[in-house]
């Protein structure tokens, strides 16, 4: 149960073919003033094992940036501070936007995605972040996001 963005949302196809712009699948660098990671927002299933999982990124400020790729395949990272950062994906199933929410990138074990944490705010995702989904509400994520319709695109 994960879906997953393959860019911020300011990322634009015309920045592939420029010097001071990346693009994987863990970062993201626009005209190297721009710098994104991309990590888990988990959310548990109320009354399984579950998790939904969706795959988004956050922008960092440059130092943190820079500290998280030093880092990157450094054994014990996940004991690191977690970095401050602004989600940067726009899941369209939320009103109002998801952009701009306050987060947390939590490094984890190498190998494994950062997990991001929603700072406590009245958005849906972020109470849903906190409180869990019931696995009807996972369904109707699922239904959402693989078949979109103009009332849910």
């Amino acid at each position: 149960m994960a879906y997953s963005t393959a860019a911020p949302y300011v990322w634009d196809e015309s920045f592939s073919d420029r010097s001071d712009c990346l693009l994987s699948s863990d970062q993201c660098v626009i005209q190297a003033q721009h710098y994104f990671l991309k990590g888990l927002i988990e959310i548990p299933v109320i009354g399984s094992d579950s998790v939904f999982s969706w795959g988004v990124w956050v922008s960092l400020s440059c130092e943190n940036f820079v500290r998280a790729a030093d880092r990157w395949d450094a054994a014990g990272r996940e004991a690191d501070e977690p970095y401050f950062g602004w989600l940067s994906t726009d899941l369209s199933l939320y009103s109002p936007s998801t952009i701009n929410l306050k987060a947390h990138v939590h490094t984890r074990p190498v190998g494994q995605r950062p997990l991001i944490e929603l700072e406590p705010a009245e958005h849906p995702l972020a109470v849903e972040h906190r409180r869990g989904i019931t696995l009807h509400r996972a369904r109707e994520i699922a239904e959402t996001v693989l078949h979109p319709t103009a009332d849910n695109a």
